[in-house]
């Protein structure tokens, strides 16, 4: 409904909006190490997951008990809701939105978000949409980028793995399309790659990438390595995925070649991508990585209730 502040997908977002959330999850930052406020003490969330979810979901619960609120949901909506019955999804976030004051919604089918807003009497958050995007995902990957580096502007981004169904994949693009002189490269199986809608926004807006499928070529000149998870739960065979399976592995002989100064991103859970080994480097960011979603979801919070 118009009016709302819906967060839907990347695109939205411009550099002024980035910056102030920013801002806003750095405050939230001692906020949480404070153990919370009473910011929002009579709103509530509904978390409603059609598909599996750790650090997504436990981090928007967790924000919205720090600020106060409280939380209602299921993490397996397509089994215990009345999707099961056949009720429509816009039946059920109508139903929903007259329960809480914001949903939080992951859902298998790509714009299902978009399709929600329009009937909720209150805020939507994408939570991810199928192969589509996972824009607060994405959000607290820059904001770490962010924080490690101190800036954003003039990196170098490798994106590894699955860029096909990667969603976070996609929702990163389009958030660095905001950024001057990034370059990306997209690295890949020939069978996932980066998808021509996302090189096409790409293009529109000017920013700089390549496609290639040599990880160890650009070891020693990329400044981010955002590593992800070959999605068998995507693939439409199991032939299709073992052509992609185990392709990229970031272990200690490329973290060798690497630069001093380099960070690993991952959205997680890994599936063998990231060797173990790496953890104990300081550029492996991501564990540091999901903890900034704690706080960029606090923001997001605050911002859908402004």
């Amino acid at each position: 409904m118009s009016g709302l502040y819906h967060v839907l997908g990347a695109k939205q977002f411009d550099r002024a909006e980035l910056d102030g959330l920013f801002e806003s999850a750095k405050g939230m930052e001692q906020v949480a190490r404070e153990g919370g406020n009473q910011q929002f003490p009579n709103k509530i969330m509904s978390t409603l997951f059609f598909e599996a979810s750790t650090r997504t979901r436990f981090s928007f619960e967790s924000a919205m008990h720090r600020l106060g609120g409280r939380v209602i949901g299921t993490e397996n909506a397509s089994q215990f809701s009345s999707t099961i019955k056949g009720e429509t999804l816009e039946d059920t976030i109508r139903i929903i939105s007259g329960y809480s004051d914001l949903i939080v919604m992951r859902h298998t089918d790509i714009g299902a978000a978009k399709r929600a807003a329009a009937v909720s009497s209150v805020p939507v958050i994408n939570a991810g949409d199928g192969s589509g995007e996972h824009p607060t995902q994405a959000l607290l990957d820059l904001y770490t980028i962010q924080k490690e580096f101190g800036r954003i502007d003039g990196l170098h981004i490798a994106m590894i793995g699955d860029l096909t169904y990667g969603r976070t994949v996609h929702s990163l693009s389009y958030l660095l399309a905001n950024y001057k002189d990034v370059h990306l490269t997209f690295i890949s199986p020939d069978n996932v790659r980066i998808p021509s809608y996302v090189k096409q926004y790409l293009d529109e807006k000017g920013v700089s990438y390549e496609e290639t499928i040599d990880l160890a070529g650009i070891a020693k000149t990329a400044d981010v390595f955002y590593q992800t998870r070959i999605q068998k739960e995507r693939f439409p065979s199991p032939e299709e995925y073992s052509k992609a399976e185990g392709k990229y592995i970031i272990d200690r002989k490329l973290l060798d070649e690497m630069k001093a100064s380099a960070m690993i991103l991952h959205p997680l859970p890994r599936a063998g991508e990231i060797h173990p080994e790496v953890d104990s480097d300081p550029r492996a960011a991501y564990f540091r990585q999901a903890q900034n979603g704690l706080y960029i979801r606090m923001a997001l919070v605050e911002k859908c209730f402004s």
